[in-house]
């Protein structure tokens, strides 16, 4: 049976914890700032212009997102494949959603708020890494913030390096790559080396 009401949702799951409800926050505290600070990795949601949500993982040593007040972060944009998938739905519907990890922590931060892409050039400067200044950034506003809790990091044993894959249990992109056809004509070593080089040269 498909369910497509909130009554129907209700019907089978018990009302949330008043903890659950009151812990949203429509602002940064000092113990979602510290977060911010500690995290290296995030996942940002946009929504693109058929209505499809996307989501893309971003990356850097922790504190590159930068907190410019309690109702304000910037998230500069580093080199990617140039498909510029979230920058272009934010053109769209400035709505997004982020998701921080801290690895090792079982907790996870989400926040939702508004974006606006930006060349201002104090805070791309303040982002530079290597010599290297990105192009543009998000000025992200804050509408709600919270603590999410670590059911399903402890769940899925993320932290557990016992259950980390071993390499080549999965195959590398240039195999899948090859595989998938989006590089004709292009051997496998050759995609390989060239995702190497990238990894090693165009990180920022």
């Amino acid at each position: 049976m498909e369910l497509k009401n909130q009554s129907d949702l209700r019907d089978l799951y018990s009302a949330p914890h008043e903890i659950a409800v009151r812990k949203v926050l429509p602002k940064l505290d000092q113990h979602l700032r510290h977060f911010i600070e500690l995290s290296p990795f995030l996942i940002l949601s946009t929504v693109r212009s058929d209505g499809y949500c996307d989501a893309s993982p971003r990356g850097d040593a922790p504190g590159f997102v930068q907190i410019i007040d309690e109702n304000t972060l910037f998230l500069p944009d580093r080199p990617g494949n140039n498909r510029l998938d979230s920058l272009t739905n934010i053109t769209n519907n400035s709505k997004i959603g982020m998701l921080f990890v801290i690895p090792g922590l079982e907790e996870t931060l989400r926040l939702n708020g508004e974006a606006k892409i930006i060349t201002d050039v104090m805070l791309l400067e303040s982002s530079m890494v290597k010599g290297k200044t990105p192009k543009t950034g998000l000025r992200i506003e804050i509408n709600e913030c919270y603590i999410h809790c670590g059911k399903a990091i402890r769940r899925s044993k993320l932290w557990d390096t016992k259950t980390h894959i071993k390499k080549g249990i999965y195959p590398s992109i240039g195999k899948i790559i090859a595989d998938q056809g989006a590089a004709p004509g292009r051997s496998v070593k050759e995609l390989e080396k060239d995702e190497e080089e990238g990894y090693r040269n165009k990180l920022y």
